[in-house]
Order: C-alpha cells, then structure tokens, then sequence
C-alpha cells in the first residue's frame, strides 16, 4: 500500500520528493569573517579597545585632543583637533607608533595618519 502512495504521490507532485526546504539555508557566521576582510574591517581591532589603548598610549592630554576615527589596513586614522597638535604628534609618530605596537601588536597598527577635524 505505502508503494502506491508514495507512486501517487510522486505522480501528484509532478516527480520526485522535493528536497527538504532548509537545504539553502546558512548561518551567518558561515560568510561573516569573508564579507568583514572584502570590506577591509577584518583587522580584529574593537572600537572600544582601540580607545583604550588610544589613551593609555598617547596619554590624558594628547588624547583629549585626538579621537582614533578609523583603522583600515593597518592604517590608524586619528583625528586632531587643531593644527598644532597635529603637528606636534607627527614629531612623535615614531614613538607613539612603538607604544602602539607595544599594545596591540606590530601586525595591528602599521602607520599612523593625522587628520583634522
């Protein structure tokens, strides 16, 4: 009897068993870590920690004055308040560079760019 059934309905349906739905579907994780490195944000540097280590590095003064605004390739984006400053931490690069290195490790940050804004 279940021989018949399973011919009726393979003939109802219009050939064989479907596939189950879910067979399409995935968990994000599966394509997370790729799609974060196509956009270039697979540095493994949280926001949070990178302010952090910001302030300890460049200290309370410069960092009242500089923000961490972007980390891209190894590149560290810090924006400056004001010209000077700017200036006074490209004289320093060097240094605040070794700390940093110090900190998150020398593959995390390569170089450091200065804006202002």
């Amino acid at each position: 009897m279940s021989r018949v059934r399973a011919k009726l309905l393979t003939e109802w349906r219009g050939g064989i068993d479907p596939p189950h739905p879910a067979r399409n579907i995935h968990q994000p994780s599966e394509y997370l870590d790729d799609l974060l490195r196509a956009v270039g944000l697979s540095d493994g540097v949280d926001e949070e920690r990178l302010k952090t280590v910001w302030n300890q590095v460049a200290g309370a003064f410069v960092s009242k004055h500089t923000v961490p605004d972007s980390i891209r390739d190894g590149v560290l984006v810090l924006r400056v308040v004001q010209p000077a400053m700017k200036f006074h931490l490209q004289q320093m690069s060097g240094k605040l560079l070794e700390n940093l290195h110090q900190e998150l490790g020398k593959d995390t940050v390569k170089k450091v760019v200065f804006k202002i804004g």
